[in-house]
């Protein structure tokens, strides 16, 4: 994707120099006062959706990390108040966290598994809301009405989390409407050029591959499954060590 926004922003520069080089010849005259503004009119306008658009981007990298923050705390505050569960639902309900964090960790470090791995989780929360619901008709006490409270919350940030994980992304209408701007910014500014009759070939490659390099990490922000731009994942994985300390 880099090397195609690149090619794109400088072919868009080239197309516009053509169209400027054959004005020029055709009206015989390198001046036109108001193309100066108009290519700064332009310029400011792709900055401005640049902007727009990396932000929306970076709001979604910091939900999916806020995101996974809350749910490794919710998951450790569970997992302590089942602690004072009676058994087996102790036991039984601290060995489904493991085996539930497990999956998720299987999740981060295999991403070709992560399809099987939600599937697991989403089995294994039914588990365990089933075996809460079943004790909490055997005894509804403060402590069990706890942990079915903390039980939900972590069902809620996997539902969330995996909302803005696989499915929130920057909607196309403004990658089109980006890539519009693009051409038309590029191409005036190679106008620009070709009218004063000295094309700066450095200078528009430069131009190039500054825009590339600004989409190339919007679009690490927008997808998680980038290699450049990752949220830190350590949290979960300490929670996962920890759980696998406790004295069984």
């Amino acid at each position: 994707m880099f090397l195609l926004t690149i090619a794109f922003a400088f072919l868009s520069i080239v197309l516009g120099i053509r169209i400027g080089l054959w004005k020029r010849a055709q009206a015989k005259d390198s001046h036109d006062a108001p193309i100066d503004a108009i290519v700064g009119a332009l310029l400011g306008l792709l900055a401005f959706i640049l902007t727009f658009t990396f932000g929306m981007a970076s709001n979604r990298f910091d939900a999916r990390r806020q995101l996974l923050l809350d749910e490794v705390n919710a998951i450790g505050t569970t997992v302590l108040r089942a602690h004072m569960l009676p058994e087996p639902e102790q036991s039984a309900s601290i060995d489904l966290f493991r085996t539930y964090v497990d999956l998720r960790v299987e999740g981060i470090n295999h991403p070709e598994r992560l399809t099987h791995a939600l599937a697991q989780s989403d089995s294994l929360q039914i588990q365990l809301w089933t075996r809460a619901i079943s004790m909490a008709s055997r005894m509804n006490t403060p402590v069990s009405a706890l942990y079915i409270s903390s039980l939900n919350e972590v069902i809620d940030l996997e539902t969330s989390r995996k909302t803005v994980v696989l499915l929130y992304r920057i909607p196309a209408a403004i990658w089109a409407g980006l890539g519009i701007i693009t051409f038309l910014t590029m191409a005036t500014v190679g106008f620009h050029f070709g009218l004063s009759g000295k094309p700066h070939w450095t200078l528009c490659f430069v131009l190039a591959m500054s825009f590339a390099t600004v989409i190339l990490l919007i679009t690490e922000l927008d997808r998680p499954k980038q290699d450049i731009l990752k949220v830190n994942q350590g949290a979960m994985i300490e929670l996962q060590q920890r759980l696998h300390r406790l004295t069984p």
